[in-house]
C-alpha cells in the first residue's frame, strides 16, 4: 500500500526546466514541500521520491494529515 501511495504521488509530479540554468526542478503539487532540483530529469526524479519518502515519514511521526492521492490513503492510527 506504501509503495502505491508513492507510485501514484509521483504519477503527480510536474517538472519544468529552469531557464537560468537548464536544471530541471520538480513538485508534487499535492504534498506541500516536496519538490526537487537536479541537472537531469532522471536524478530530479530520484531525488524527489527521496524527498517525498521523508515528508511522508516525517508526517506520519509529527501526526499530520496526508492527503489522499488517487483513492490511496495513508491512515495514522494511535496504537494500543
Amino acid at each position: 500500500m506504501l509503495l502505491d501511495y508513492f507510485k501514484a504521488a509521483m504519477r503527480h509530479a510536474q517538472y519544468e526546466i529552469l531557464s537560468d540554468d537548464g536544471s530541471f526542478y520538480g513538485e508534487i503539487p499535492e504534498c506541500n514541500g516536496v519538490y526537487a532540483n537536479a541537472k537531469t530529469l532522471e536524478s530530479c526524479r530520484d531525488e524527489m521520491e527521496e524527498v517525498l519518502e521523508e515528508w511522508v515519514l516525517f508526517r506520519v511521526f509529527k501526526n499530520m494529515p496526508i492527503p489522499i492521492i488517487d483513492g490511496y490513503e495513508i491512515s495514522i492510527r494511535e496504537a494500543a
